[in-house]
């Protein structure tokens, strides 16, 4: 059985009319796949905005109350997804991080993944329902909300493609992959077809930020294929990107690696 794990970020969704385009994006791509689960980001610059109006209350919130405020922005992207699905009697269902089953340390605001139970996912999936989850945010040992920091819903991503033994991750981005450098401030940037682990992770460590660190580590734990490519670009079949893997190798199956184990 194929699985796949779609990834919009916040500038694919920056407005209600996105919606339409993304939810024509899942449908394609799911004739190719048996089971597909959305991770999606906040609209656009949401996260920014909450964290601008907690300091206009309080210079220096609460670190529980941070989470319990920006994680919103999610939410509200989850479920309006799922409506332009639904509009196009796609079947779907939105879940929170903590719906999703992803748990997490107790770090408020900077939260890691120390396991994912997928129950409700299968379920879903079962019933042939496309999942979208909400991406940047997950649930405590102890019950708490968190969130895992800038850039989260890139692990969110992984992890649950790795407990979920989905056959890649495909990252839908404004840029048509990964370049060398940002192809939006030098237009000498090289772009890059095929990236080992290890290479990609070098171009984020010189200040790329097409994908979250975080996310290429567990991604290169677990052996997780990864496809970078635009959704401006998607005219009902996938455009080439960068594929992030280590030629040779297939997924982990063995006993999965988490960020609590990830250096």
């Amino acid at each position: 059985m194929s699985t796949l794990v779609l990834k919009f970020g916040g500038a694919s969704v920056s407005d209600p009319e996105s919606f339409a385009n993304v939810a024509d994006i899942i449908i394609q791509r799911s004739e190719s796949f048996n089971k597909c689960v959305v991770v999606v980001s906040a609209m656009g610059n949401t996260t920014s905005q909450l964290f601008e109006l907690a300091a206009k209350v309080h210079d220096h919130p609460p670190k529980r109350e941070l989470d319990m405020l920006v994680s919103v922005g999610e939410r509200v992207s989850i479920s309006l997804l799922a409506m332009a699905l639904s509009r196009r009697s796609k079947g779907a269902i939105s879940f929170t991080g903590s719906q999703s089953g992803i748990i997490t340390s107790d770090h408020h605001t900077e939260a890691r993944i120390v396991d994912v139970r997928p129950c409700r996912i299968f379920d879903q999936l079962i019933q042939n329902k496309i999942v979208i989850v909400a991406g940047f945010q997950g649930v405590s040992l102890s019950g708490e909300i968190t969130t895992l920091g800038r850039g989260g819903s890139d692990t969110s991503a992984v992890a649950l493609a790795v407990a979920l033994s989905a056959d890649k991750v495909e990252f839908y981005k404004d840029v048509k992959g990964v370049y060398s450098k940002d192809p939006k401030k030098h237009s000498d940037a090289l772009f890059h077809d095929e990236l080992s682990y290890d290479q990609a992770l070098s171009i984020v460590d010189e200040g790329a930020r097409v994908l979250h660190k975080r996310s290429l580590l567990l991604a290169k734990k677990n052996n997780l294929p990864l496809h970078v490519l635009s959704f401006l670009d998607f005219n009902g079949s996938v455009s080439k990107g960068t594929i992030i893997s280590d030629k040779g190798g297939s997924p982990r199956r063995d006993g999965f690696v988490y960020e609590d184990l990830v250096n």
